[in-house]
């Protein structure tokens, strides 16, 4: 699946296009998780997520053929988790990490899935705001589970994604990024 939405900022002209992720973007998309996150992934670890985990599904976002976004889930019957979602640094405020979750909701959507979970920092207020504008909620809190800090995660959970009154909600969404 290929997706493109164009976030409508200042007369930006640049459209992320959105595909699956391969073993020759993962330099790249590693340089972002770097400059993303404290505690990162190892490269292998998106080679093994790529090669042999079948639940796994991983996409880039580029702009003009550069990675600047990615994002991955996995889709395991009627559940999805997102694993992680990161933009480039020199490149966040555009809505480019909205476009991201929107396409992983449609992945896990069609894939299947009813529900989608995630963990996110606690301090990560962005981020939470983002969920819950996609109909995430808390349901839990994971007490010292990033192990730079010892920080909390709160859980969020988004439920009933094929129902009519949450693919409505995600229509407007989707119209107000076009």
């Amino acid at each position: 699946m290929k997706a493109e939405l164009e976030p409508r900022l200042a007369g930006e002209p640049e459209r992320l296009e959105i595909v699956r992720m391969n073993a020759a973007d993962i330099a790249e998309v590693t340089r972002i998780e770097q400059t993303s996150f404290t505690t990162t992934w190892p490269t292998d670890a998106f080679y093994n997520e790529l090669t042999t985990n079948k639940l796994a599904h991983y996409f880039v976002g580029r702009i003009g053929g550069k990675i600047v976004a990615y994002g991955g889930i996995w889709v395991i019957f009627e559940d999805s988790h997102v694993t992680t979602i990161a933009v480039d640094p020199g490149f966040r405020g555009r809505k480019y990490g909205e476009i991201m979750l929107l396409h992983l909701l449609d992945e896990a959507i069609e894939r299947g899935a009813t529900w989608m979970t995630l963990e996110v920092r606690e301090s990560n207020v962005a981020a939470q705001t983002l969920y819950r504008k996609y109909g995430f909620t808390t349901v839990t809190t994971r007490k010292g589970y990033y192990s730079d800090n010892n920080e909390n995660a709160l859980v969020m959970w988004a439920g009933n994604l094929k129902g009519d009154l949450y693919r409505s909600r995600l229509n407007a969404l989707r119209a107000g990024l076009q």
